[in-house]
């Protein structure tokens, strides 16, 4: 769907758009489509953006945001009145003057010239609207969205660091959040912040991958063709910072298996049928099958790093960069609850498309 040509607005049904610069005064999300009569209120909101605020470890960038947010409108005594819920969080902790290198020197893997290049002006602080720092607006709209789709329970963590899969053996769900990684493998952590601390003394970075697990998704949301269920995911989850790949269920993994390895047999049972496996990541011809919806999102290393790297500045010279500021030395790490928030959105809007096709009962 088209939603202006400046592309900051996403979704169908529930509709959000973003706005706000890493180093602007604030940041903000305008959520519209919400069904009324919905309890919402700050304290609801707040906790997924607490697991997503900077400065909360030693592996994540050192910049200090509250990141407390704010409901301007759409919520009347408790609930949601069905008119858009707008959405603002202050920034309080710039440092503006970290980036003034990269002012006319661009940072390799970074949107700086690709922002020069289309808009002929760009916000150099922080990398402006290309920062990571947008996506605290997209968690606060995810937390929203969980309302809608309430039927629905997530479970989002890192399952790859640098390379360092877990060990599915040792899965424990409840090690999620008590670990800095939101690794479901305790071992893997220690494993990792050893990666992360060598990186961090070499000036360097490290990439990741997210796993998304959604249980509880109906059979039926989703639509074939050119609206197929994993197509939307793809797509929110390539939308966000750093993301260079996305898999559903197994992914480019299903490339290597036969045929008769791949199938997800199904048996008679009591709701539907009965799957042996989920190699499909819980949807067929783009539509939900009623099994658990697995998504994984690879993220590359942080573009800014103190190492130096070859390239040109603003008149098309050459030159060297060393980024300098605070940064993520692996941004797949607070990564996590972005990766749950699109994931929401998404569910919330199928659902939300769902019922305006069939209507409340059809295939839930």
């Amino acid at each position: 769907m088209l939603c202006g040509m400046s592309f900051n607005t996403f979704g169908h049904m529930l509709r959000v758009t973003t706005w706000g610069e890493s180093h602007g005064p604030a940041i903000g999300c305008v959520v519209d489509g919400c069904p009324p009569r919905i309890a919402l209120s700050e304290a609801d909101i707040q906790p997924f953006l607490d697991a997503r605020r900077p400065g909360q470890s030693r592996h994540t960038t050192q910049r200090r945001e509250p990141d407390a947010v704010r409901i301007l409108s759409g919520v009347f005594e408790g609930k949601t009145t069905g008119t858009p819920i707008s959405l603002v969080i202050e920034n309080v902790d710039q440092r503006s003057k970290d980036y003034s290198k990269q002012a006319t020197t661009y940072r390799p893997g970074h949107a700086d010239y690709a922002y020069d290049a289309k808009y002929g002006i760009r916000d150099h602080r922080g990398g402006g609207r290309s920062s990571a720092r947008e996506t605290a607006m997209r968690v606060a709209a995810g937390a929203i969205a969980r309302k809608i789709s309430s039927e629905v329970e997530l479970t989002t963590y890192l399952c790859e660091l640098g390379g360092d899969p877990i060990d599915r053996a040792a899965f424990d769900p409840q090690a999620i959040n008590h670990n800095d990684f939101f690794c479901p493998d305790p071992a893997a952590a220690e494993r990792w912040a050893a990666m992360m601390d060598e990186a961090r003394r070499d000036g360097d970075s490290l990439g990741a991958v997210v796993e998304c697990v959604a249980t509880g998704v109906p059979a039926g949301w989703g639509a074939p063709v050119y609206a197929k269920l994993d197509a939307e995911i793809a797509q929110a989850m390539m939308g966000i910072n750093a993301s260079k790949g996305v898999e559903i269920g197994d992914g480019f993994a299903a490339a290597r298996l036969r045929g008769s390895e791949n199938a997800d047999a199904m048996r008679p049972g009591g709701e539907g049928p009965d799957f042996a496996s989920n190699h499909a990541g819980g949807t067929a011809g783009g539509i939900a099958t009623g099994q658990p919806v697995v998504a994984r999102v690879a993220f590359k290393p942080t573009s800014s790093i103190r190492t130096p790297v070859a390239t040109i500045d603003s008149s098309g010279a050459e030159a060297q960069i060393s980024t300098t500021g605070r940064h993520d030395p692996c941004v797949g790490i607070r990564a996590v609850p972005v990766v749950e928030a699109m994931m929401a959105l998404i569910l919330a809007d199928q659902k939300l498309l769902h019922r305006a096709q069939v209507g409340a009962g059809l295939g839930e």
